[in-house]
């Protein structure tokens, strides 16, 4: 069924994302001396990443959810990331997150590897025969905003709201891994009625998760 696809390709994007991430501890070397600045309470939560990029190195500490999915203990996950050219340590913390120690050059490849993943996931959308009604889809550098251009009738009489949570989903991990802070990440979705040019809605994520979590408790 047309849902079960849409289903799969989302998770299929997410999935390839955390094991390439999971696999080698990620993130981006953006701005060096701010995140040296950054203070210790802004770096620890259980719902994000503590990014910490000194020199040489880049540490990256994954919360615990992060590893839920796999079918693997910690100790093997460790193993396996260690194995990893570029992978220095994996440590883990009494809190139950992994700290991944790794070069500069490696982080930089690693999110380099995910700017690609997203690039190819936007053009899938809008060529995918499963995402009919999306024409177009435009991004900020930052991933942290993009602008589905769709046929709005077609797209309020269907699925294809999945490919805003794949972008969203998809944003928010690239900020995390870039080294965002947890208080001010944040991911919009517009989407734009391609015959007037309306933004004619706006999600935004975190929150839309948030909701859609309170309304099946």
């Amino acid at each position: 069924m047309i849902v079960n696809r849409k289903k799969s390709l989302c998770l299929i994007v997410l999935l390839s994302l955390l094991l390439l991430l999971a696999a080698c501890g990620d993130n981006d070397t953006g701005n060096t001396e701010n995140q040296e600045s950054g203070s210790a309470s802004e770096k620890e939560s259980d719902e994000s990443l503590d990014v910490d990029k000194g020199l040489l190195n880049v540490e990256v500490t994954l919360p615990p959810n992060f590893f839920e999915s796999e079918e693997k203990d910690v100790a093997t996950i460790i193993e396996e990331a260690e194995a990893e050219e570029g992978i220095k340590e994996v440590t883990q913390n009494s809190d139950g997150t992994l700290t991944y120690k790794m070069s500069k050059s490696k982080h930089k490849e690693m999110m380099e590897e995910m700017e690609s993943e997203i690039s190819t996931t936007i053009e899938d959308m809008v060529t995918s025969e499963d995402y009919v009604s999306i024409q177009d889809v435009k991004a900020s550098k930052s991933f942290s905003e993009f602008t589905m251009v769709v046929d709005r009738e077609g797209y309020e009489n269907s699925f294809d709201g999945f490919a805003a949570l794949t972008l969203g989903m998809s944003g928010m991990l690239y900020q995390l891994f870039d080294g965002a802070s947890p208080d001010d990440y944040n991911v919009t979705i517009s989407l734009e009625d391609a015959a007037t040019g309306e933004v004619f809605d706006t999600v935004n994520y975190p929150e839309a998760l948030e909701e859609a979590e309170e309304a099946t408790e």
